[in-house]
Formats: structure tokens, C-alpha cells, sequence
């Protein structure tokens, strides 16, 4: 079969799109999202200049970054992570939904809406993009805050929920005990399949990752890996459900092995590779024009998925219990719409219920709320942070001290399990330090206690420069995130070449590049585990300690060696 030269021609620009757009947000200090989205829009059949043939091939490989990303997703979670939120995604999620479709009602009544279009729009607004969400909170080393655990576990509800909605959508109208029961049998079949595909899951796939982790053979580790994420996707999308749905119940089942961590390393830079296609994808489907020619629909949408998101889901999440600032987090999050909208205003349009330009408003509606969504994330919450943080100076230790430089102290980036330890072992011995964490709570905690902080994100030089990191005796990045601990390693090792950085590592793989960035030293949380195992077990059968140090001495290097050789 010879070659289609047009699709390879197609693929060229693409990825040059992806490239251009994502070094011009990285030098504006953008999230790269927004780059890839704007360079689909240049690209795309409404603007001049390159033009790719045809956006079908590509919406395909869109697919594929969907799975995964979900995927890697679901790697990092765990069943317990999502048991903590089970209260708010499985009952507020609803809700949430339930009051966005009634706020479209409200708005569509008072600018003359019909009703239909109204339920369509509310329907369409109340789906927030779990795949850019995602993306965002990896990006900002969040996935796994309470915040993040929160949104993840609503957008996973909502992707359910499109299943009842597809459905729905053309009997608008016309309700009906029959329209009822195809849902139910839907779901129906979507649970007796799901069941055992995840019984199966977690008695099956961990011994097949035993087995294909002794061959110590990477390209079979990653083709294993592929054929798991891409066969539960398909599962789930012929029950009827999502791909990411299926991509994040696969990576939620390896998690629970000995290889998830080892997994996301080797999956991280095709993750990458073919989630910047989505998001160049969705600009090119963009008509510019869409924004001129329904200015007043355009804006109500964006009205509407902005501020009126943004309230339903602070209120909703604060009923459950949540405190305000975790509350206002998660609406912040959700300010945005994406590929299920889509899905939803195509089959609403192809049922008659609303025109085209209600359909390119949404398109459109979608990148700017996405874009939006990227800038409030980035920047509201650390304003409110640092305004919540400076209201109550009575208790509060003003820092970093004026006219007093910071010199042969410790600075410790994250203070999480691992980094409060740390704090604690340092304050016994009478050791300065200075934290950097994006938790909030973890700074207002730590300023009430009169212990140097500072709030924001460790990668960040200005931060870094204000910790005194360029003066500091010892750096230590105990991140959980392999990404912000790249990046913060690379960021002080600029600033400081000499300064000795020690930070943590999940894996082999994450603790090579670590090392390349320039880490001192890297710990592996499993090898240690691992060594301290041997070291009680020997010395329960008496073996002599001297023998027991050399023979950890040799395990650990014989790790080392097997990461290097692996």
C-alpha cells in the first residue's frame, strides 16, 4: 500500500503547530495548552496561512492522548484517593449538573430563550473537560491535593452522566416511560460489564505485570502497558461510557501494583506527544468568525460557565463540608467546558433542538472558557491565598525578614507526609529552613507557628530567590510529582550550580532524570523501603550487622546499576 503523502505532509504541520505554539507559551510563561490550542487555530481551515486537508485523522490521535492521559491519571490516584471524595462526586455531582441546567432555564427565560435550547445550553455548560482539568492540575503539581481529588472525581461523575444525556437529548420534549428505561438498561449493562472487567482487572493485569517486569524489557513493559490502557478504553466505549473513563479505571487498577510508578515514567513522553495533538485538534475546529457573529450568545455562554459555574460549585462543594478556600478552588477548576460539550450540542443539533450558531458558539466557547480556565487557575488562587494569609497579622510572623539575608539554611520544597517529617527532624536538631508549598493550609499552619514559608510553586525562581536558595547550605525537593520536581531541580541547579539538592523519586526512570537536571542525590521511597526490610529480617535470624550494611550497601547499588542498565 503506498503511502498517503498528504497525511504525512498534515502530520509535519501539526506538530510544527504543537511545537511553535508551546515554546511561545512557555517564553510568556503561559501553560502550554494555551499554546497548542492557538497554534490548531492557526492552522485551521478560518485562518490563513498552512492549512492541514482534513481534521478527522487527527481527531483520532485526539483519542489517543485521551486515553492516555487518563490513564496516567489514574496511575497516579488510587482507590483510596477517590473513596475520600466519594460523598461529593457521587451526590454533588448531580447536583451540580441539576443546577447548571436550571441556571441556563433561569437566564434563558429573561432573554427569550425557548426552553429546549435552554436545557441544551445548561446541559452543554455543565460538562467541564476532565482530560484539560487533568492536564492542568499535572502541570501544577495539584493532582493529588484535596482540591484535586475533588474536581478529578466530579469531572469522572459528569462523564458518567453523559451517558443518561446522550440519550435524553432528542426526546426533548417528549419524556416518556420508554425514553426511561433505555438509560436504565444502559447503565445497567454499562455495571454487569464493568464489574468483572475491574474484578478481573485487579486478579488478572497485576500478575501479567510481574511477569512482563521480570523480562526487564522495556519496549515489552511499554506495549503491555498500551494494550491494558486501550483495551479497558474500548471496553467502556462499547458499554456505552467514555474512553477516558476506561483509560482512567485501567491506570486506577496497575496503581495498585508494584509498576504504577514505573509505568507513568515510561509512558510520560508519549502521554505528552499525543495530548498536545488533542488540544492543537480543538483549535483548529475554531472559526474565528463564530466570536463576531454571536457576540451576544457567546458572551451569555461564557457568562453562564464562568460566574455561574463558578458559584454552583463552590456552593455545592461547601454543603458537603469542604472548607471555603477548597470549595473556591474546585469552582475555580471547573470554569471550563470541552470534548463532552461537543458531544452533547452535536446531538442536540442533529435532533433539531438548536441551530448551527448555538453549535459554533460552543466550539468557541470552549477555548476561550479553556483559556480562561488556565489563567484563573493559575493566577486566583495564589491571590487569594496571599490575601488570606496577610488578613490576620496578630499571630503572624512577618517573612522573609527585612535586611536580614538568609544564609547556610536548609530550604525544603513541598510539605507534604515527606516534608513535614523532614520540618520536624530539623527543628529537633535547632536547623534553619525555609518552606515552599502550594497548600494554603500547610502555609496558614505554618505561619501561625512562626516557621519560615513561602506560598507558591517551587519552580518559580522568584520563589526560589526569595527562599535564598542561592545562599542555602542544602536544597531538598521532596515534590510527589515527578514534573514540578524536574523543574524545580533544573530551576536551582541554575541558580545555584554547587548548593547539594537531595530529592525523592518514585522509580528508576524518574530517578535518572532527576539526576541529569542535576540532583545530588535522589531516594527512591520503594528501595529504601526495600533495604529496610532486609536490614529487620537479617538481623531477626542474628546475622551479624557488619554483614547486614555491606549486603544493603550492595543492594542499593545494584539498583543504581540496574537503573543504569535497564
Amino acid at each position: 500500500m503506498q503511502p498517503d503523502p498528504v497525511f504525512f505532509q498534515d502530520l509535519a504541520i501539526v506538530f510544527l503547530a504543537a511545537v511553535a505554539g508551546g515554546v511561545l507559551a512557555r517564553l510568556a510563561g503561559q501553560p502550554l495548552i494555551l499554546g497548542y490550542v492557538l497554534g490548531g487555530i492557526a492552522i485551521g481551515p478560518f485562518t490563513p496561512g498552512p492549512t492541514i486537508s482534513g481534521s478527522h485523522t487527527f481527531d483520532l490521535f485526539a483519542e489517543i492522548g485521551v486515553i492516555l492521559l487518563m490513564f496516567s491519571i489514574g496511575l497516579e490516584f488510587s482507590v483510596k484517593d477517590l473513596m475520600r471524595v466519594k460523598w461529593v462526586a457521587l451526590a454533588g455531582g448531580p447536583l451540580g449538573i441539576l443546577l447548571s441546567v436550571g441556571l441556563a432555564i433561569l437566564m434563558g427565560s429573561l432573554i427569550g430563550w425557548s426552553t429546549i435550547q435552554s436545557i441544551v445550553i445548561g446541559a452543554v455548560i455543565s460538562m467541564a473537560s476532565t482530560m484539560v482539568l487533568a492536564r492542568l492540575l499535572v502541570d501544577r503539581g495539584e493532582l493529588r491535593s484535596k482540591h484535586g481529588r475533588v474536581m478529578i472525581g466530579i469531572t469522572l461523575v459528569e462523564d458518567v452522566a453523559v451517558v443518561a444525556m446522550t440519550v435524553l437529548m432528542p426526546a426533548l420534549g417528549e419524556f416518556d416511560s420508554g425514553r426511561l428505561l433505555v438509560i436504565g438498561q444502559a447503565l445497567a449493562k454499562a455495571l454487569l460489564i464493568l464489574v468483572p472487567v475491574g474484578y478481573l482487572g485487579t486478579k488478572v493485569i497485576p500478575p501479567i505485570m510481574t511477569h512482563v517486569a521480570r523480562t526487564q524489557n522495556q519496549e515489552l513493559f511499554l506495549l503491555v502497558t498500551l494494550a491494558i490502557s486501550l483495551g479497558t478504553a474500548a471496553v467502556t466505549q462499547m458499554v456505552g461510557l467514555s474512553l477516558a473513563l476506561g483509560a482512567f479505571l485501567a491506570g486506577l487498577i496497575i496503581s495498585a501494583s508494584n509498576y504504577g510508578h514505573e509505568t507513568l515514567a515510561r509512558l510520560l513522553s508519549l502521554r505528552d506527544a499525543f495530548v498536545a495533538l488533542f488540544f492543537v485538534t480543538i483549535g483548529i475546529l475554531i472559526d474565528p468568525r463564530v466570536i463576531v457573529d454571536n457576540l451576544s450568545l457567546l458572551a451569555t455562554m461564557i457568562g453562564l460557565i464562568v460566574a455561574g459555574k463558578l458559584l454552583i460549585w463552590t456552593t455545592v462543594v461547601r454543603l458537603f463540608g469542604y472548607p471555603w478556600m477548597t470549595a473556591f478552588l474546585v469552582g475555580i477548576g471547573l470554569t471550563q467546558i470541552g470534548e463532552f460539550s461537543f458531544v452533547l450540542v452535536q446531538v442536540a443539533k442533529t435532533a433539531g433542538h438548536v441551530g448551527s450558531e448555538v453549535y459554533n458558539a460552543t466550539l468557541a466557547a470552549s477555548l476561550i472558557t479553556i483559556l480562561m480556565n488556565a489563567a484563573l487557575v493559575r493566577y486566583v488562587p495564589g491571590w487569594l491565598v496571599q490575601r488570606r494569609l496577610t488578613h490576620d497579622q496578630s499571630d503572624i510572623v512577618s517573612w522573609p525578614p527585612e535586611g536580614e539575608p538568609l544564609r547556610q539554611h536548609v530550604v525544603l520544597c513541598g510539605f507534604g507526609r515527606v516534608g513535614s517529617s523532614l520540618g520536624k527532624a530539623l527543628d529537633a536538631f535547632g536547623l534553619s529552613y525555609v518552606v515552599i508549598d502550594r497548600n494554603p493550609d500547610i502555609i496558614r499552619r505554618l505561619q501561625v507557628q512562626h516557621t519560615a514559608c513561602l506560598y507558591g510553586d517551587a519552580s518559580h525562581r522568584e520563589l526560589l530567590v526569595k527562599a535564598g536558595a542561592a545562599d542555602a547550605s542544602l536544597i531538598i525537593v521532596a515534590l510527589p510529582e515527578i514534573e514540578p520536581a524536574a523543574l524545580t531541580v533544573g530551576r536551582i541547579r541554575d541558580l545555584n550550580p554547587k548548593v547539594p539538592i537531595v530529592a525523592r523519586a518514585h522509580g528508576l526512570a524518574e530517578a535518572e532524570r532527576l539526576g541529569a537536571l542535576g540532583a545530588t542525590e535522589v531516594i527512591q521511597p520503594e528501595v529504601e523501603a526495600s533495604a529496610t526490610l532486609i536490614r529487620h529480617t537479617l538481623t531477626w535470624f542474628g546475622v551479624p550487622k557488619n554483614r547486614i550494611l555491606d549486603y544493603v550497601v550492595q543492594y542499593r547499588q545494584s539498583m543504581e546499576t540496574k537503573g543504569q542498565t535497564g
